[in-house]
């Protein structure tokens, strides 16, 4: 058997205020996950947690970003984190802050 891509989730998530790196990363994976309801696994005649979640997220910043706190909102499966510079930073109009963007894609794979 070898591992095959079932499923691409694509997400984008904000922080607007707080320019924080993981509340933007949490927003997009939800986004990524939250929109779908995945019955691969019983279609392939596996159970939810044999899935493999690869999670890709784009940061400006990506040593900010808390990869355990990513991990925690997979509801099923086993997962990994890659956090890459992506994503985007917009200052705000007092030079003070800015918002974060940060884009995800949730990968699943199965066994099959």
């Amino acid at each position: 058997m070898a591992l095959k891509r079932m499923v691409l989730e694509i997400g984008m998530g904000t922080d607007i205020r707080g320019a924080d790196y993981t509340k933007a990363a949490v927003r997009a994976l939800r986004d990524a996950l939250w929109h779908n309801s995945l019955s691969i696994g019983a279609v392939a005649n596996q159970p939810v947690d044999a899935m493999q979640v690869e999670v890709l997220i784009g940061v400006p910043r990506p040593d900010e970003v808390d990869k355990a706190q990513l991990l925690d909102i997979l509801p099923h499966g086993t997962g990994f984190v890659t956090v890459v510079e992506g994503g985007l930073e917009i200052p705000n109009d007092e030079g003070s802050g800015v918002t974060v963007i940060a884009n995800c894609c949730a990968i699943v794979r199965l066994d099959i």
